[in-house]
């Protein structure tokens, strides 16, 4: 019902999450199975994920700010989009060229970052899709429906490669396959956005665009660590929003390397998306009743619990359900409301450049967040010691939305 109430352009901002959530769990559930069947025999699937992951985020942040700070001038942000866009789409589709891991590796830390890229610039539309005080309501309802809407295009790759057998398509091929599905859906679900969105809020075209662009960062800069609130908040994001990235990334490697059967996996992360749906939406509502920042706070102590269960109780297939459920419940909620609290924290005219930092702070987030699983991971040959390090980032992630929320 709320979302029948959604403007035109409300509806068409929602539904880019809905094309681009194909690809996140495609990413997040077949593709490191498939990347295991590539690797080398003994090596760790967890180790090579992690470090693909951690080149991806820092190329991403290295990008982002001075690529925002571009789509911030009138006129610019929808071609960045439709770029980042057309090149991600394209380098998902060509996922089943290569035949070796490291070569694959190549192929989708260019996807990943193409996909990544994009969502900022997404992200930054919101501004310009719906006013203020819909905010955590229209971006809830962005990452419910991303949610539910993945599952289509999921559910047919899932039906090509674990059932293509039976009409003669091998399971190599039927990834193939699925890459190119995950491809064509990412693009028609890009279409409503890039024809009915237009940029409302930007800044006017510089006389040397580039130059004042990178110059106009500092600014930026100064702005953020002068406004304690926003800075907070960004620092708190860094460490929560890190650890929720790498639970998402690797939950499927971590699962794998514990021995646990590939398919039990992906449907359990199947779940996952169901019951994300109505979580997210609930939590935007309940963002209005209690406040943002307490819903945050909620989701961010209750992924620190689910990192304890991971690490010291998940050693079956049916106690990963649970880590699935576990985490649908939080994971769209706790994405949503970051999303809609920056919003309101920034100069609208400037989205796509606050965005571009406001991803600094995640993908570096993600940076740190592999690394440490992957680096505990290999000093103690036991995964849980490296999943259980998250525990420690959850904690002062959550310590900074309580001063944030103090700060005047």
């Amino acid at each position: 019902m709320a979302a029948q109430k959604m403007t035109k352009q409300e509806r068409s901002w929602v539904l880019y999450d809905v094309g681009n959530s194909a690809f996140v769990m495609l990413s997040t559930a077949l593709i490191p199975v498939y990347f295991a069947s590539l690797a080398e025999p003994g090596s760790s699937v967890t180790v090579a994920w992690g470090l693909a992951e951690t080149v991806a985020s820092l190329v991403l942040a290295l990008l982002m700010p001075v690529l925002g700070s571009l789509a911030d001038v009138a006129g610019n942000k929808k071609k960045f989009l439709v770029g980042t866009i057309g090149t991600g789409a394209l380098f998902c589709a060509a996922l089943g060229v290569p035949a070796t891991a490291v070569p694959f590796l190549v192929v989708y830390v260019v996807a990943a970052i193409m996909l990544n890229g994009s969502m900022v610039f997404y992200d930054a539309f919101l501004v310009d899709a719906t006013t203020e005080d819909r905010f955590d309501t229209v971006s809830s309802h962005g990452y419910a429906w991303g949610y539910i809407g993945s599952c289509i295009p999921f559910v047919a790759c899932l039906a090509v490669v674990l059932g293509g057998s039976a009409v003669g398509i091998d399971t190599v091929t039927g990834m193939r396959i699925a890459f190119v599905i995950t491809a064509l859906w990412w693009v028609a679900f890009s279409v409503p956005l890039l024809r009915n969105v237009k940029q409302v809020h930007g800044k006017p075209r510089p006389e040397r665009l580039l130059a004042d662009s990178v110059r106009g960062l500092w600014t930026t800069l100064k702005r953020i660590a002068g406004n304690r609130k926003l800075l907070l908040f960004m620092v708190a994001y860094f460490f929560y929003i890190d650890g929720v990235h790498t639970v998402i990334k690797m939950s499927t490697s971590y699962g794998t390397d514990l021995g646990l059967d590939s398919t039990a996996l992906v449907l359990a992360l199947l779940v996952t998306q169901f019951v994300a749906f109505p979580a997210a939406i609930a939590y935007g509502r309940l963002a209005k009743r209690f406040g943002t920042m307490r819903m945050l706070m909620v989701g961010v102590f209750a992924y620190a619990c689910i990192v304890l269960y991971a690490a010291f109780c998940m050693r079956t297939a049916a106690q990963f359900w649970v880590l699935a459920i576990c985490v649908g419940l939080f994971q769209g909620g706790i994405q949503a409301l970051s999303r809609s609290e920056f919003g309101k924290l920034i100069p609208k005219e400037n989205a796509n450049e606050y965005f571009g930092f406001f991803d600094i702070f995640g993908k570096y987030a993600a940076v740190m967040g592999t690394l440490m699983v992957s680096a505990f991971t290999m000093a103690t040959g036991n995964p849980s010691m490296g999943v259980l390090s998250l525990g420690i980032i959850f904690v002062a992630g959550f310590i900074c939305l309580v001063l944030s929320e103090r700060a005047k």
